[in-house]
């Protein structure tokens, strides 16, 4: 006879779950052109507006990815919140892990370089 899982075990497989597919959706928006380019299509008709600027970067993106599963985590109406921003955390922290392995050193250097002089010409 098997026992129920504590809660704290079940609110981690629920985390771990949703930041995996926070991640991967996050990833495929923002990142990939998608099954037959359909990806690509809604970026070129999102253009440079502010819909289209977000497609662009994965960080924001991930916030409006985890809004939705953070709802479905979190037990408690109180938790929302801290799980929304740990759960785009998560999928931030997987971006990075995996990025820097497609990424040579140098080019991500010259990537960070590029984005800190846009955020300072803001």
């Amino acid at each position: 006879m098997t026992r129920p899982a504590p809660e704290g075990h079940d609110f981690a497989a629920r985390f771990l779950l949703a930041s995996l597919a926070t991640w991967r959706v996050t990833h495929l928006l923002a990142e990939e052109d998608g099954p037959a380019d359909l990806v690509v299509r809604l970026r070129r008709r999102l253009g440079a507006g502010l819909l289209g600027e977000l497609m662009d970067c994965f960080y924001c993106l991930s916030m409006w990815v985890a809004a939705p599963a953070g709802l479905i985590v979190a037990r408690r109406r109180r938790d929302v919140p801290v799980t929304w921003l740990a759960l785009s955390g998560a999928a931030c922290l997987l971006e990075r892990a995996t990025a820097s392995l497609d990424t040579p050193d140098e080019t991500r250097g010259e990537i960070d370089e590029l984005l800190w002089k846009e955020a300072q010409a803001l």
